[in-house]
């Protein structure tokens, strides 16, 4: 195949093997991210052929035979003899085979095109592709699956400013590619993703197609090999509505197919949940972290004692918590909701006499600081942790993310207070980290979480923090990949992304893109990284040296309401409707 000529090795700029400069022939056109090939000789052996394979990472024109700066103006009228000097600089990104000696000046240069762009980016090594966006010459570029699924490495990070990054886009992106890639193999139908709505209800339309999706659209994702269908297998879950007689979810735009979630009071004891509600602010100060880990586990022990009970009276395991003395005004002995909880452990670590057994070495001050705390999230929580349903209507609402009749769950916590918000994430990631240390690595899941930042922050410790860490570091081993997302990657622990393999940027703010968090983008790409627009993302992973400037195609499933397309199902269903009145 005839290659595509495009000028020659510069003589006045020094060659490297790492580094060179290109003068761009008349009537010819080379941009930032093209692909450029050359072919180069050993000094010593003619028939010893080394080819060079590159980025262009820089480009400029200049006047030659000016020597000041008006004579730009002489030289625009024709009164000055001047040449157009047109030159890229390339980063070199592969040398077949590794001699890592300097191109030679005059060498021609090609842009590098199918099967050698392919070896340029190191496509042609990658055993299990996934596509990843379209490059500006219009050809696929692709993640190595390898380096996302834990086999060489895991997890991906993306980061851009709010609104026109389209960090939460490009993440369902991916995970429709990955869903629908022959790389899962026969894994394909057992691979799972979690999804953490934290912004609206646009999430909860992925299941339908997108009626906006245009033919330049689908084209595209005909290029991608991808194809044009919304996901499947969706679960959608939301919170209950507060103060709500019926257990309803508390959504505005749908409300057929909706779970609705909650926790029993007894599985929050025994299941050692206590703690996340509380934020890392709290934990840090006194001696309150010690006294929240005391009582985690005697309330653990309360709710296995009252297991045992259960079981020996051959009754199902209730959700409420017998306590084992009276306490409050009037006595009780049962605790069946989040405010009877407090009262519980009013009465074990403030009435007098306190049980030492519950408040340990620690003084009043620690007790009263925890039980205000508590207090101050009652109104979040006691919707969402109950203790006053019957065995059977808590199995409707207890949400596994690793159930087998579902690929995609999606959780919505918009709706949540702060620290609800933070409870849910991290019970939901506790959950499925200690079902996969069970399980094992297979099957894979997804877990796609953004404002990193909000419950991983670089400063403090908190227990959904530390489950963040150990999913980074060792989640890959278990088969658990995050998908992680925040506007300041600068804001977020450093093992939590440090540990993603693959790295995407969005457009970012001038001074986050100066901080060594992004060190991974060339110079020239962080300028560029201010201007991209909505669509395109610098990605950057193992086995590529150089970030690539990629695009996305429009989504193929709705992201909000007005993009959902009716099935025929219910567009019969409305016609009935109408026809009835």
């Amino acid at each position: 195949m005839t290659k595509t000529s495009i000028g020659f090795v510069l003589g006045t700029q020094e060659s490297t093997p790492l580094e060179f400069w290109v003068a761009v022939s008349p009537g010819r056109v080379l941009r930032l991210d093209d692909v450029v090939e050359i072919q180069t000789y050993r000094p010593d052996d003619r028939n010893s052929i080394i080819h060079f394979y590159g980025v262009v990472d820089y480009v400029r024109t200049i006047y030659e035979g000016t020597q000041f700066d008006t004579d730009t103006f002489l030289a625009s009228k024709g009164s000055l003899p001047v040449n157009i000097s047109y030159a890229a600089r390339v980063q070199v990104t592969r040398i077949e085979p590794e001699e890592y000696l300097p191109p030679q000046p005059g060498d021609r240069v090609c842009l590098a095109e199918n099967e050698d762009l392919k070896k340029a980016l190191h496509f042609d090594r990658m055993e299990k592709p996934i596509s990843a966006g379209l490059m500006r010459n219009g050809s696929p570029a692709y993640f190595n699956f390898e380096f996302i699924n834990g086999e060489k490495g895991g997890h991906l990070n993306i980061s851009g400013v709010s609104g026109v990054a389209t960090k939460t886009s490009y993440a369902l992106f991916v995970l429709h590619a990955i869903f629908n890639s022959a790389a899962l193999g026969n894994q394909r139908a057992n691979t799972k993703a979690l999804i953490f709505n934290v912004k609206g209800e646009d999430l909860f339309f992925l299941d339908k197609s997108n009626s906006r999706l245009r033919e330049e659209d689908r084209q595209d994702y005909q290029t991608l090999g991808i194809p044009i269908e919304p996901f499947k297998d969706i679960r959608f879950c939301a919170a209950p509505r507060k103060n709500d007689r019926d257990i309803t979810p508390h959504l505005d735009q749908r409300s057929e197919n909706i779970s609705v979630y909650l926790w029993s009071l007894r599985e929050l004891c025994r299941d050692r949940l206590f703690s996340f509600l509380f934020a890392g602010d709290d934990l840090q100060r006194g001696n309150l972290g010690f006294l929240v880990s005391g009582v985690t586990e005697k309330l653990a022990r309360l709710a296995r004692d009252n297991d045992r009970q259960d079981k020996k009276n051959n009754r199902q395991l209730g959700s409420h918590l017998v306590a084992d003395e009276a306490y409050g005004n009037d006595d009780k002995s049962r605790i069946e909701t989040f405010r009877d909880l407090i009262e519980f452990l009013e009465h074990k670590l403030l009435v007098e006499p306190s049980d030492p057994r519950w408040l340990g070495r620690n003084a009043g001050a620690t007790a009263e600081a925890l039980i205000r705390r508590l207090w101050g999230i009652a109104s979040e929580m006691s919707h969402l942790i109950r203790g006053d349903l019957s065995p059977k209507e808590m199995a409707d609402y207890r949400l596994d993310p690793l159930d087998i009749a579902y690929q995609l769950s999606i959780v919505d916590i918009n709706k949540l207070g702060g620290k609800a918000q933070k409870f849910v994430v991290g019970v939901l990631l506790q959950k499925l980290f200690t079902e996969k240390e069970k399980r094992g690595q297979n099957p894979i899941v997804f877990i796609v979480l953004d404002e990193l930042n909000k419950y991983a922050p670089r400063d403090g410790r908190s227990p959904i923090k530390d489950l963040l860490v150990e999913i980074a570091e060792r989640g890959r081993s278990l088969g658990i990949i995050l998908i992680g997302a925040q506007q300041t990657a600068s804001e977020v622990e450093r093992r939590v992304v440090g540990q993603a393999a693959v790295r995407v940027v969005g457009r970012l703010d001038s001074a986050e893109a100066e901080r060594p968090e992004y060190n991974f983008l060339t110079g020239a790409c962080r300028k560029r990284s201010l201007l991209l627009k909505s669509g395109s993302m610098f990605i950057h992973q193992p086995e590529v040296p150089a970030p690539l400037l990629v695009n996305f195609p429009f989504p193929a499933y709705a992201t909000r309401k007005v993009e959902a397309s009716r099935t025929q199902a219910e567009i019969e269903e409305l016609e009935a409707d109408l026809d009835r009145f």
